[in-house]
């Protein structure tokens, strides 16, 4: 095997790739197995085991038990396909081409991780939501070995194939799963789809923990508590997955990873840069790989790191394009530490933006290149239940400072938070002389991070395609003729590989 090895290192990388593969055969090959579960739309602090008193999420918070919960994982972005593109290839929304907007296509010239793993002999699988295209190609064998959109006629949330993807697999390779559900996204399938003698009893508006910045009322209550029911729909269909692996006696041996693309759907918390849009559970569970099961780890993770944590974890070194770190490291000890700063970015979702932030030992700093508007949250949120109180308060001069932060316009150009004193940033410290050395140095490194990985902020952003009070069609911007330039373009950021501040 020594001697193999020592050839390997003579031979062009997709040779060596194949042989490599080879030698696993012959060898038996116990290489570990990865399964991504990510929802759709879910908070961080909307999960039991980060502290939820109304979450109902047993089979999610028994894994974080027996592996790592982490307190400190951030997005890139909190809107759906650039977070999910940004994961998939460990690179900003902004390096990845059109994709940095919602909708639009990964540049064709960026790897993928599933690609990656193809080559060395993975069978790789996406069940549910498919939000991830290449430009200028379809998307198929080149990348996955099996796509289904995993809807069945009792369930929209696109997990009911999850446990027959584990146990249809072939046999003699290790794998990959992406599970994608759809669960936690507006309009509330669930609630419609609901099988109590799986899922349990749906949850009571009465026990719904309302969020400072939303009204405290019976509609709002009524839409937390049909968020939640998607939580728990989800949460059961994790259960699963880790029931079949069991069975297949597979478990041990795989990397599960539980996450969230973006914050749940409600205003102030989808495609915000604060913690209730851009922070994600993160759960990791692998018996074989975790040193110090149950433990909880505050070290500072960013969505890009998980491709190359997985490609470490698989022996395969990571593309020059990948921008994250791999995490392994902590895996073995819950107190490493692999970065300093968590860059983020809200480009266009639904309506024309462009924020970034950078977080560090506790500092929340955000950026606004467009304070004329409001950060009111996505089209489905605005035309929600939710968004529909804060507006009749609005009109009745009765919001709150946390509530009237939904329609401030104009923004402030900057904000700073310290979130240990101030976990929903609700107090911007920008202003206060106290802290001026603080928001300098942030500003600094986030001007560093916007040069050397080729950020831009185009004269012409994608505009709105909604109405901002409404949530209803404009008929303008969706069409791809209507759209902007996107973040990164002027730059030919989709090229540049460069990291910027770890």
């Amino acid at each position: 095997m020594i001697q193999s090895m020592l050839i390997l290192l003579r031979l062009p990388m997709a040779v060596c790739a194949w042989a490599i593969f080879v030698i696993h055969l012959i060898a038996g090959d116990s290489r570990t197995n990865v399964v991504i579960c990510i929802a759709d739309d879910i908070s961080w602090d909307d999960i039991g085991c980060y502290g939820s008193p109304c979450a109902r999420t047993p089979r999610i918070d028994a894994l974080a038990s027996k592996g790592y919960k982490f307190t400190e994982a951030y997005l890139t972005a909190s809107s759906c396909s650039p977070s999910r593109s940004s994961i998939i290839t460990s690179r900003y929304p902004h390096n990845l081409g059109p994709a940095s907007e919602l909708h639009q296509p990964i540049a064709e010239n960026i790897p993928w991780l599933p690609s990656v793993l193809q080559e060395y002999g993975y069978y790789t699988a996406i069940i549910g939501k498919n939000h991830m295209t290449r430009q200028n190609s379809r998307v198929g064998s080149e990348t996955w070995d099996r796509i289904d959109h995993g809807k069945t006629a009792d369930n929209d949330g696109a997990e009911s194939k999850w446990a027959q993807a584990i146990r249809e697999r072939p046999k003699d390779k290790p794998f990959f799963f992406w599970f994608a559900a759809v669960d936690a996204h507006r309009e509330w399938e669930a609630d419609k789809q609901w099988i109590g003698s799986k899922y349990g009893p749906k949850h009571r508006p009465s026990d719904m923990n309302v969020p400072p910045f939303l009204v405290d009322d019976a509609a709002t209550r009524q839409d937390l508590a049909s968020y939640h029911n998607e939580i728990s729909r989800f949460d059961y269909f994790v259960g699963e997955v880790v029931d079949a692996l069991a069975a297949e006696g597979v478990l041990d041996n795989t990397l599960i990873l539980v996450l969230a693309d973006n914050g749940r759907p409600f205003p102030r918390a989808k495609t915000r840069l604060h913690d209730s849009g851009m922070k994600t559970p993160l759960i990791a569970h692998w018996p074989l790989g975790i040193a110090k099961p149950g433990a909880a780890s505050a070290s500072l993770i960013s969505s890009i790191d998980i491709a190359p944590t997985i490609l470490d974890i698989a022996k395969i070194e990571s593309p020059a394009a990948f921008q994250g770190i791999s995490f392994q490291s902590i895996l073995h000890d819950p107190k490493k530490e692999i970065r300093r700063y968590a860059f983020s970015e809200h480009n266009w979702h639904d309506y024309e933006a462009h924020g970034r932030s950078i977080r560090s030992d506790g500092w929340l700093y955000v950026r606004n290149a467009r304070p004329a508007f409001p950060w009111q949250g996505p089209a489905d949120s605005v035309r929600s239940p939710a968004h529909a109180s804060l507006l009749a308060a609005r009109d009745a001069n009765r919001l709150t400072a946390a509530q009237a932060d939904v329609f401030l316009a104009p923004r402030p150009t900057e904000e700073l938070y310290y979130t240990p004193d101030d976990p929903n940033q609700l107090r911007n410290l920008a202003e206060d002389p106290e802290h001026a050395a603080t928001k300098m140095k942030l500003a600094t490194l986030l001007d560093q991070w916007n040069e050397e990985t080729g950020d831009s902020i185009p004269d012409s952003l994608t505009p709105d395609a909604f109405d901002r009070e409404s949530g209803t069609s404009l008929n303008g911007a969706k069409r791809n003729s209507d759209r902007g330039e996107f973040p990164g373009k002027p730059r030919n950021a989709a090229t540049i590989n460069a990291p910027g501040p770890r």
